[in-house]
């Protein structure tokens, strides 16, 4: 089973966003999260609507944050991509009427939904701002920059404080 990792994608997006003051092309974010513009702009479409990024059109148009990252948490990033599965545990279906069936799904869909608040709790205590790595630390070859100068289209460096 493939892994959503678009919370992860976006996280990656925003923290990048959050240290330039220019707007970012759909081009150049979509490559660093490796699909292209067109997907990466459908991604955004629920941050863009909740208020957290704001998108431009045009010459010098692009994607900005609308809010600093210390006012988003990852439970509002979590929900702006409308709340993807957390678990990919399910239940069997294939005998309703078995009573060792139903106590099973039972006991697993009670403590999923347990383990979903617990962590929707937490992501409603962290905010992006947590994420951002030390000053020396933020912008690295590790982020695949490398990659993108060499092709023309890297992520402009962060802003220095």
């Amino acid at each position: 089973m493939n892994k959503d990792t678009r919370l992860s994608d976006v996280l990656h997006v925003l923290l990048h966003m959050g240290q330039v003051d220019e707007p970012l092309t759909s081009g150049v974010l979509a490559r660093s999260m490796g699909t292209n513009p067109a997907v990466f702009r459908r991604t955004m479409a629920g941050l863009r609507k909740a208020g957290y990024v704001t998108s431009g059109k045009g010459h010098g148009g692009g994607w900005q944050l609308a809010r600093p990252l210390g006012e988003i948490t990852l439970l509002a990033v979590y929900e702006a991509l409308g709340c993807p599965a957390l678990f990919a545990i399910g239940s069997r279906s294939a005998h309703p009427g078995c009573m060792i069936e139903r106590n099973t799904n039972a006991a697993l869909a009670g403590s999923l939904q347990s383990a979903q608040s617990l962590l929707l709790a937490r992501f409603a205590e962290v905010t992006l701002d947590q994420l951002m790595p030390q000053p020396e630390e933020t912008f690295s070859e590790a982020c695949g920059n490398r990659a993108y100068a060499a092709r023309g289209s890297a992520l402009p460096p962060p802003k220095r404080a």
